[in-house]
């Protein structure tokens, strides 16, 4: 962190020679000075007080003047309360300048785990939707910001393909009349499947009223409804091995991949390995038998197996029922030590919707009870649900937002709303579709991503398209815009001056591509993408400012034209690499 550690350090070795008192840098709490102050940062001295036993403004003066006298880059200072402004001298500003803005790797980690994420994780019943595209932009976002800090990241998906939801649609499609295909339909796999799912619940529902007006209770009637019956029916020829049901089973699996796999390509994720449910259960139950040995879990007399985590401030789990089949939390524990037989891990990052809070801390403490290895580095990254104005989504009820659906309409509209600004005349057609595509992208991503992960959010899609405000659009038009300047001046004959005199808009500039390096390591530690997209839309929000205020080709003088130009070349790099770790692309012409 460049300035900040150097400051840190010095504040550290102050106390010491001021107060005898030692403190390690990491315990400086400095921030940027706010707008209206004068400063570029601050030393927040309020901790100090009662450490020290001294008043936080004298503290804060005593430091100041110490730093000023040795401190090489310090200008000046200014007590506020508790807060010691410092400015720094601009020398230090333009050899920063000067180092930086060719630096391609400014900003990276040195961080050195390996660590597996899993996001995603639909069921094979029906197609991605709205609340599988935050999980899917969360989980890609955050492997792009951990790599960014050096470490090695596996991306993995984890299929829920197996249980009684994809047996609902097997048996909606035998009962079906017409057995559609994705060939014979022209529909996607996943699509169709979930079609013979919303047909199911309809039915079942219908079945369910008609024994309910027979006399039968509600609760027996949801037991007893026949089309539930066949599909519990199925679900055991299934776990039996039955060929058919097997054939069946594998042959809309296989649509729902194939359907899924295009949504992938269009938001712009990947993989590097899937798991499926049905391969990982059964080394579940392993593990199960491990710890009856180890006497970690217990049986009871109808035959289920149990682990008791009632010390871990939990309760009694089941993990095998009393007729031997599995639990999810069966299968979890198949997978985790299936992960780490396959990536030994380090950390272990699970993208899953806070729903599932208590499930995640009883697979921790279960895999602790088992002695695994891993178990210390497993992270729930519990994040909201999506909302949306008309209220929640509902899979049964064939009421949620199509992930592919809301990606036609945002291209759409990022078509239409460019259009409008007209500023796309030298484009060709397939210039122009990638573009709108960048841009739907973009609006899509960055509106959900600037939310806090475990804030619950509601999506307004108009919203997210606006060129104007806390977009992702807005962001991809000041990368545009700057590199619109740049392609008029010779950017390798750029050279930042020795002396210059530093404007306070170009020198909160130089504030905010300081913080980029420590952003994204805030990021990374505290699994918040929204961290990112906030600090690039004020970088971007400041570089307009400096755009509108000073200009840069024709600036006054030779050595603010060159300033001027080095330092959008350094804001329209970091803007970029901001928006990469977003998975959100940078259009150098809108």
């Amino acid at each position: 962190m460049y300035f900040i550690n150097q400051i840190e350090q010095a504040v550290a070795t102050a106390i010491r020679d001021i107060y005898q008192t030692h403190l390690h840098p990491d315990q400086i709490t400095i921030n940027i000075t706010p707008q209206g102050y004068r400063g570029d940062f601050s030393v927040v001295t309020f901790p100090l007080g009662k450490l020290l036993r001294q008043p936080p403004e004298d503290i804060a003066r005593q430091i100041g003047e110490y730093l000023m006298a040795n401190l090489e880059i310090i200008h000046s200072f200014e007590v506020i309360k508790g807060f010691l402004n410092l400015q720094l001298k601009e020398s230090p500003w333009l050899i920063f300048l000067k180092e930086h803005f060719k630096n391609q790797e400014y900003g990276k980690g040195q961080s050195s785990a390996r660590i597996v994420i899993e996001y995603c994780g639909p069921n094979t019943n029906k197609p991605l939707h709205l609340g599988h595209v935050r999980n899917m932009l969360l989980g890609h976002s955050l492997s792009n910001i951990l790599k960014w800090n050096g470490n090695t990241v596996f991306r993995v998906n984890m299929y829920n393909d197996r249980g009684i939801a994809i047996c609902k649609s097997m048996v909606a499609w035998i009962k079906s009349s017409d057995r559609k295909t994705p060939e014979s339909s022209g529909q996607k796999g996943d699509h169709l499947v979930g079609e013979y799912y919303v047909r199911f619940e309809k039915q079942y529902k219908a079945e369910v009223d008609a024994l309910m007006q027979k006399g039968m209770p509600e609760g027996e009637a949801r037991h007893q409804a026949p089309i539930l019956l066949e599909a519990q029916e199925m679900l055991r020829k299934w776990e039996a091995g039955d060929s058919d049901t097997l054939r069946l089973w594998q042959q809309m699996n296989a649509w729902v991949y194939a359907g899924f796999e295009a949504t992938y390509q269009r938001i712009g994720v990947e993989f590097d390995k899937h798991y499926y449910e049905s391969q990982t259960y059964l080394l579940g139950k392993q593990l199960v038998m491990e710890g009856l040995e180890k006497n970690v879990f217990y049986r009871k007399p109808d035959g289920s197996v149990w682990v008791d985590l009632t010390d871990k401030g939990l309760d009694e789990k089941v993990l095998l029922r009393k007729d031997g089949t599995s639990v999810y939390l069966t299968q979890d524990l198949g997978t985790a030590q299936l992960r780490y037989d396959d990536f030994h891990m380090d950390q272990s990052i699970y993208v899953v919707a806070n729903e599932q809070d208590y499930h995640f801390k009883a697979l921790k403490c279960t895999l602790e009870k088992l002695g695994k290895p891993y178990a210390q580095g497993i992270y729930h990254l519990s994040y909201g649900m999506v909302d949306l104005p008309s209220g929640r989504m509902k899979s049964r009820e064939g009421t949620v937002v199509d992930a592919d659906d809301l990606l036609d309409e945002l291209f759409a509209t990022a078509e239409k709303h460019t259009l409008e600004l007209g500023k796309i005349e030298e484009f060709t057609e397939e210039e122009a579709r990638k573009l709108f595509r960048k841009i739907g992208l973009g609006a899509l991503k960055f509106f959900i991503l600037k939310v806090d992960p475990r804030k619950r959010m509601l999506f307004h899609p108009d919203e997210s398209i606006d060129f104007h405000g806390h977009t992702g659009p807005f962001v991809q038009y000041t990368h545009a815009r700057i590199h619109s300047v740049l392609r008029k001046a010779e950017q390798d004959a750029i050279t930042v001056p020795d002396v210059y005199t530093i404007q306070p808009v170009e020198r909160e500039l130089l504030i905010h591509l300081h913080q980029f390096p420590s952003t994204i390591r805030e990021a990374a530690g505290s699994y918040s993408p929204a961290l990112v997209a906030n600090y690039v839309y004020i970088l971007a929000k400041t570089f307009n400012k400096f755009y509108t205020d000073y200009s840069i080709l024709n600036a006054e003088s030779e050595e603010a034209r060159h300033f001027r130009l080095a330092l959008s070349v350094f804001t329209a790099r970091v803007i970029k690499d901001a928006l990469h770790l977003l998975g959100i692309e940078a259009p150098e012409k809108m």
